[in-house]
């Protein structure tokens, strides 16, 4: 969980698409699965900014005939005005359900087929922080400069039909309605405003806030944040610099340029405190967590490689080994960071019986104590410092997984060597560095607390 990318909400597309697509594209589909990009001992990533502010960050990779490209803006759920929850999802969401100028106007479905024709497949998303659009096509001439016109025109001209936006704002209620019905959804709502209150990280979207988004808003909010100066463009792929540059300027040429964002609210300090909420469910669902760590912070490594010894290498962690190994009290127990622009949560995560919830929540709450305590042993940080520099190749062997890491790299301002450095960083951690980064970031009495359906929360009428 220490180096995942956030998550993304990806709109389905509609079934002639689905199915077009699928005749397309199959063999290709195959032939990704089956061919992995090479790990490379230095991964030479080129940068540069255009002169409309626009950043680039592009990878060489002739292994196969295929381009990744990533178009990603300062437009993600942080960035939602108040009342509007979901603007952010329901923008990008938006973008390829017509297109209005740069040439003709196309409908949905001619952009799906567009796209379709050529192979391509794209993919629309929107984190707390960013949003925008991934495409993978070949790097055939013209296979690749139709998609990528097309890309273009829809990241600068999207008409935001009505229609389109109704049935996305109902798939959107749709999809709130059956998560307030899941205890897993509930706990992490729940949790989420625990430890960020009025911050915009906490704020989700519901079934009244979606309601009253309107295609204004929507296209107010596309004019905003999807500017030339603030974009981030990631490419890896079968192309030479000279038509990444090209590449670069058409997908950012009728893009305009954004004035300054208005500062965030500052992430408030951690206090802590315990929430149960009923549920008829007959596990507890259980998160322990506070703000904890941004993109870029020193601490990072320490904390990876503390966090694998804690919770995160699954069976051979200490909160396995003593909440499922030794008592049974769980079938799954992790712990992680998700590092963002402003602190992002330290989460410990299990479920259990109703009734095993309070000791399962003391087994944790002993565990995570005697580490922030003691921290790790020799022979714990020898096992994990090895698991992970020797898992880091599956991180970046294949396209998907490396444009993924460029869109970050880019983002977040990281070092270009960033990932070259990642095995470096993680061996030179020690006992020390582990120690100090967890009192620096997780102290045990500023942990919130939320329980979702325990013994203790008997559901109203029962």
């Amino acid at each position: 969980m220490a180096d995942a990318p956030p998550q993304w909400v990806v709109w389905p597309d509609c079934c002639q698409f689905a199915l077009s697509l699928m005749k397309k594209i199959i063999a290709l589909l195959l032939l990704c699965l089956c061919v992995a990009a090479p790990a490379m001992a230095a991964l030479q990533i080129e940068s540069w900014t255009l002169p409309n502010g626009a950043r680039v960050l592009f990878v060489p990779n002739h292994s196969i005939p295929m381009l990744d490209v990533s178009v990603q803006f300062d437009a993600g759920q942080r960035r939602d005005p108040a009342g509007r929850a979901g603007l952010a999802e329901l923008t990008v969401a938006s973008l390829t359900r017509g297109v209005a100028g740069g040439g003709r106007t196309l409908s949905e479905a001619q952009i799906l087929d567009g796209f379709a024709d050529v192979a391509a497949e794209r993919n629309i998303g929107a984190g707390q922080d960013r949003a925008g659009i991934t495409l993978r096509t070949l790097s055939s001439d013209n296979e690749r400069d139709t998609a990528l016109t097309l890309l273009a025109r829809t990241l600068a001209h999207p008409s935001f039909p009505q229609a389109g936006l109704d049935r996305d704002k109902a798939l959107a209620i749709s999809g709130i309605r059956e998560e307030l019905t899941k205890p897993e959804e509930i706990a992490e709502k729940a949790f989420m405003l625990a430890i960020y209150g009025s911050h915009p990280y906490a704020i989700d979207a519901t079934e009244a806030s979606v309601q009253a988004i309107t295609r204004e808003d929507v296209v107010a909010f596309h004019r905003t944040h999807y500017v030339a100066n603030r974009a981030v463009i990631s490419m890896i792929g079968d192309i030479t610099r000279a038509q990444a540059e090209r590449i670069a300027l058409e997908l950012t040429q009728d893009l305009p340029q954004g004035a300054p964002l208005p500062a965030l609210p500052e992430v408030a300090a951690p206090h802590g405190g315990e929430q149960r909420i009923a549920h008829p469910a007959s596990q507890a669902h259980i998160l322990i967590g506070a703000p904890a760590l941004k993109r870029g912070d020193p601490d990072f490594f320490a904390l990876t490689v503390g966090n694998y010894i804690l919770g995160g290498g699954g069976f051979v962690s200490r909160l396995t080994n003593e909440v499922r190994e030794k008592r049974g009290l769980t079938y799954s127990v992790y712990s992680g960071f998700s590092p963002l622009a402003q602190p992002g949560p330290f989460q410990i995560g299990l479920q259990t019986k109703k009734e095993q919830a309070a000791q399962a929540l003391q087994v944790v709450r002993a565990t995570l104590g005697r580490f922030l305590e003691q921290g790790p042993t020799p022979a714990e940080m020898k096992a994990a410092k090895d698991n992970l520099a020797g898992g880091f190749a599956l991180r970046i062997d294949s396209n998907a997984k490396l444009i993924e890491n460029l869109s970050v790299i880019g983002f977040y301002n990281l070092p270009l060597d960033y990932l070259d450095r990642w095995i470096d960083q993680v061996k030179a951690v020690s006992v020390k560095d582990v120690r100090a980064a967890f009192a620096r970031h997780v102290q045990a009495a500023q942990l919130a607390t939320v329980i979702v359906g325990d013994a203790e929360t008997p559901v109203a009428g029962k």
